[in-house]
């Protein structure tokens, strides 16, 4: 199995995979499971992905999608033609209530809160709450110019926000958010799924991903020993898996 980053590891955060990027994909399922672990909601992998792939049914069956960060699972069933979902490890409404209020009230307090959005800056994803400081829908340019300068500062928000919350797991997410689950879960959580589903061990899979340094958000999956690539950008990702393609 490959598993991948989404944002900055196959395409630029929230937006469509390349051509190339979709051909590299196709080739790769039709000799691997290929695996895509990320903090977005399911329609975001659709827009992103699956909707960029001119994949068979079959080649579909071996893509495993795993939006939230891993606290959900889809697989596209081939003999009914959709996609269904396998788990949801879902936050109760208290629980979504509480995060939103203590998300807003420290993200002002640190003002971490801009006037200029693009999109809801709090987003309830089910299994997820997460904190988007210029909002969901914000421009790749300005999410990674906000992250340029503010990184110490989400950092100080993700620990503000951790303390008010010991009973639920609050990370780093992506350039500009900090993604809320329930304790315990994140990506080495979704590997750990799916090794039990699929019947494989760690030492058969093989992860890519832009955030692999202690406290990124993929560094779960390294921590757990599955052997990992950290790439810089999508670009990156294309290089290696044109070398990869061609040795085997």
């Amino acid at each position: 199995m490959i598993a991948f980053d989404l944002d900055d590891t196959l395409a630029v955060t929230k937006s469509p995979i390349s051509d190339e990027m979709g051909a590299l994909l196709i080739k790769l399922l039709d000799r691997f499971e290929v695996c895509i672990i990320s903090g977005g909601k399911f329609e975001q992998f659709k827009i992103q992905v699956i909707d960029r792939l001119n994949a068979s049914p079959e080649q579909l069956s071996k893509l495993h999608i795993m939006p939230t960060c891993g606290t959900r699972y889809y697989r596209f069933d081939a003999v009914e033609n959709e996609w269904k979902r396998q788990y949801a490890e879902d936050l109760s409404a208290e629980q979504k209530r509480t995060i939103v209020a203590v998300l807003e009230t420290e993200a002002k307090r640190l003002g971490l809160w801009p006037e200029k959005t693009w999109g809801d800056i709090i987003e309830d994803r089910g299994s997820q709450v997460t904190y988007s400081a210029l909002g969901q829908l914000a421009p790749p340019e300005e999410k990674y110019a906000w992250a340029e300068k503010n990184a110490a500062e989400k950092l100080v928000l993700r620990e503000a926000v951790a303390e008010q919350l010991p009973d639920l797991e609050v990370r780093l997410g992506g350039s500009t958010s900090v993604d809320i689950t329930m304790l315990g879960i994140d990506k080495a959580y979704g590997m750990h799924k799916l090794t039990e589903t699929l019947g494989v061990s760690p030492d058969d899979i093989l992860f890519m991903g832009d955030k692999l340094q202690e406290g990124g958000n993929d560094y779960p999956v390294k921590a757990m020993g599955i052997d990992c690539i950290e790439v810089s950008d999508w670009h990156n990702t294309v290089q290696i898996l044109t070398g990869i393609l061609h040795v085997l």
